[in-house]
């Protein structure tokens, strides 16, 4: 097996079949990437896969086959060598049981393993649709920063993903907070005016959406029969097998009123939250006190100093005063990708709501209709409160 491809390439490649691989893998082969070099029909083509039984990654690349075959090396050795590489053409070069790859003045030399213990890669599931890639990715990583990382509750460590029609609904919970992010896609024939939903492992969408995001557009494709979802787009494949637990019933915490609601600026509340947070103690809070004056907020007690600082707000609404985790307050926030933000409230131990405010049209009226007809649709952050001292 002999071929060259471009350093910046195959480095690109390498690091993303490898971070799909596991860190302990039960059996060495499971902790390797398969490298195929072919010629055919399809012109000379590389691939670079990686398998573990739960997910997969594959990527073509364009390379100059000199001759085809297949080799399998050290998944994480492999992207951290071409990583380093100096920025001109690699060469790889099979003999034997050594893959020897060159570049510039750089050499190096890796055992190979047994390409016949290697397990096959799954196949691409049926096409489900097909959606911008800027936009799944916006939207996975707006709610998957509320999944949860504790894997002895599986149910809690998945985004669930509703097909309504052309409408997908990805959700995502910890206990303690809950995303939700609604967006427009484009269902294959099968599955126009089907309703279905799966649990798929956060960390590997947030991962791979993240990865696609300039692929212009992605495909999914679902298997719930024999739980596997497939994402293709930008000449990457991957796969992940859902995972089969009982999400929660999300839509029955979502408050259906409010009392009282806020409109602030995301960037100065942001700033401040970070300032006020470095006097919470282990119980960590910040509070949030509203009144027509503005928003004022508080961290802090006699024993480990305290902090304070307001900020501008528009209330409509009863005057309040709630504490949150300002971690938790921050990945809402930061998870809004708009300029200013809109929090409503009913009472300090129910769930507040925080949402992205629409921008203002150009030349438009910033004073016609209520702010909390403003607020942007398609994503939420529910937060849960922290109990207030005293």
């Amino acid at each position: 097996m002999k071929f060259r491809v471009e350093r910046d390439v195959l480095a690109d490649a390498a690091a993303w079949v490898a971070r799909s691989l596991p860190a302990r893998p039960p059996v060495p082969v499971l902790g390797g990437v398969l490298v195929e070099a072919s010629t055919g029909g399809d012109g000379e083509r590389l691939t670079v896969s990686g398998f573990d039984y739960e997910t997969s990654a594959r990527v073509e690349l364009d390379a100059t086959i000199g001759d085809p075959g297949r080799v399998l090396v050290s998944g994480r050795l492999l992207a951290d060598i071409t990583r380093a590489l100096p920025s001109k053409p690699v060469d790889l070069v099979v003999d034997g049981a050594r893959a020897t790859i060159a570049c510039g003045n750089s050499r190096f030399t890796l055992p190979t393993m047994p390409v016949e213990d290697y397990p096959q890669l799954p196949a691409m599931p049926q096409l489900a649709g097909t959606v911008a890639a800027d936009v799944l990715a916006e939207a996975v990583s707006q709610v998957a920063v509320a999944a949860g990382r504790d894997d002895t509750l599986p149910m809690l460590t998945g985004v669930r993903l509703e097909i309504e029609g052309s409408q997908l609904t990805l959700a995502a919970t910890d206990r303690f907070r809950l995303a939700v992010r609604e967006l427009e896609w484009t269902p294959g024939e099968d599955l126009a005016g089907v309703s279905s939903a799966v649990l798929i492992p956060s960390r590997t969408l947030a991962e791979v959406a993240k990865t696609l995001a300039g692929a212009g557009t992605v495909s999914l494709a679902l298997s719930a029969g024999d739980g596997m979802l497939g994402i293709t787009g930008g000449g990457r494949r991957a796969t992940t097998r859902l995972l089969d637990a009982e999400f929660p019933r999300f839509r029955q915490l979502i408050p259906s009123d409010h009392t009282s609601a806020a409109v602030v600026e995301v960037g100065p509340l942001v700033e401040a939250i970070k300032r006020v947070a470095l006097v919470t103690d282990r119980v960590a809070q910040v509070r949030l006190e509203l009144s027509e004056d503005g928003l004022r907020l508080a961290a802090g007690g006699d024993d480990v100093g305290s902090a304070e600082e307001e900020l501008a707000c528009e209330l409509d609404g009863a005057p309040l005063t709630i504490a949150f985790n300002p971690g938790y307050l921050l990945d809402a926030l930061g998870a809004l990708h708009a300029e200013r933000a809109q929090l409503t409230f009913t009472t300090p131990s129910r769930p507040a709501l925080v949402r992205p405010v629409q921008a203002e049209e150009p030349g438009g009226d910033s004073d016609d209709g209520d702010d909390a007809d403003k607020a942007r649709p398609g994503y939420l952050h529910l937060l849960m409160p922290v109990r207030l001292p005293g």
